[in-house]
């Protein structure tokens, strides 16, 4: 940033997703979801569609006041034998607009819908490189958990 500049704090709307909203959401999604992951592709239309319709899930879209979209963020909730399980997956801001609170309020969005839907936790990870979002978190009320996390690759 130039010296001298300074951000200027923009109007954030965040709104589920709709199945209108595919082609626009999958477009964002290719210039997204690389900023998030490099080992992980863009979904196809196909792919976002079926995102859209899975009960599962709540897509969240954060828009700047001109419409653009600045953020994007999913839910997955699910009923387990020991309740309504809620996880936050995918938040992802738009580089040029980090710290302007586009994630803060995507994830209040996200809390307000699983707590709605009757969850009475919500889970989600991030890497420890992820400073500004691990602060995020911890600042909302997020507490670490003293648990393992297990991947197995399924090629």
């Amino acid at each position: 940033m130039a010296a001298g500049a300074m951000i200027v704090p923009m109007a954030i709307t965040v709104s589920p997703a709709s199945s209108a909203d595919a082609e626009e959401l999958t477009s964002a999604l290719e210039e997204l979801v690389p900023q998030l992951s490099r080992s992980n592709l863009s979904p196809s239309r196909e792919q976002v569609a079926e995102m859209l319709a899975s009960p599962a899930i709540s897509q969240f879209i954060a828009r700047d006041d001109l419409g653009t979209i600045v953020g994007v963020s999913t839910l997955v909730t699910f009923r387990v034998p020991t309740g309504l399980r809620a996880w936050i997956e995918d938040v992802i801001v738009d580089e040029t607009r980090r710290g302007q609170g586009v994630g803060e309020a995507l994830t209040w969005v996200m809390l307000d819908r699983a707590r709605h839907l009757g969850a009475v936790s919500v889970d989600l990870t991030s890497r420890p490189s992820r400073e500004t979002a691990n602060r995020l978190y911890q600042r909302i009320g997020f507490e670490k958990r003293d648990t393992n996390v297990y991947r197995v690759k399924l090629e």
